[in-house]
């Protein structure tokens, strides 16, 4: 039996959430709160095995609760059920520890299957927030360094090129031609975005990639 604990201010939310979720062969209701202090008083009363969170509420909010259950649970199954998906909501509840993210308009059924997926430790989320997710996850992939999509061997050979190695050097060290020296380099370039190796050398010391 999974134990679900409901925490949301509207009281006839938890009552519908509750009579459905009562009527599930697995599923269990064993408390519910109408704010996030009272939540984080029966998380740790009761170590529910999946909690539903609303974001939304008077005193302390699904965040915040979020945050203080996830530092005194030892893991805390949360989802997420909210009629938001501003960046300001998404992001910091998901930050603090949510594993799922549903809006309340989603089917009964739908809420009742990422209950039994998060008692697993499985994730749903929204797709409308999934998207958010991929795309910040693809914009914070943007601001990687230049250095960071060099292969080892490009990495070795950079810093080859910052110790003042010539072409012959770095492939006697390394056991390569000159030609697929001189072709890593034009690579090393290009993904530093630098004209020549003296600038390669300058941006590997300026990174503190020579020892």
């Amino acid at each position: 039996m999974i134990r679900v604990l409901l925490i949301d201010d509207h009281e006839m939310v938890r009552m519908g959430l509750a009579a459905f979720l009562e009527a599930q062969p697995d599923i269990e209701v064993i408390g519910e709160a109408s704010d996030g202090s009272e939540g984080v008083r029966l998380a740790a009363e009761l170590s529910p095995d999946v909690i539903l969170m609303d974001l939304v509420m008077e005193g302390m909010d699904g965040i915040e609760a979020t945050k203080q259950i996830c530092r005194e649970l030892p893991d805390p199954k949360i989802i997420v059920l909210t009629s938001f998906i501003d960046d300001d909501k998404v992001y910091p509840v998901i930050e603090a520890g949510a594993l799922s993210y549903l809006l309340k308009t989603s089917k009964a059924a739908e809420i009742a299957d990422a209950i039994r997926a998060a008692s697993k430790g499985e994730p749903k989320l929204e797709s409308k927030v999934a998207g958010k997710v991929l795309s910040r996850l693809r914009h914070s992939g943007e601001h990687a360094l230049p250095h960071e999509s060099l292969t080892k061997r490009e990495l070795e050979i950079l810093c080859l090129i910052a110790e003042g190695k010539t072409n012959k050097e770095i492939g006697e060290e390394l056991f390569i031609t000159i030609k697929t020296v001189k072709t890593h380099i034009t690579n090393i370039l290009s993904k530093l975005d630098v004209s020549d190796r003296t600038q390669a050398a300058v941006y590997a010391h300026r990174n503190h990639l020579v020892k």
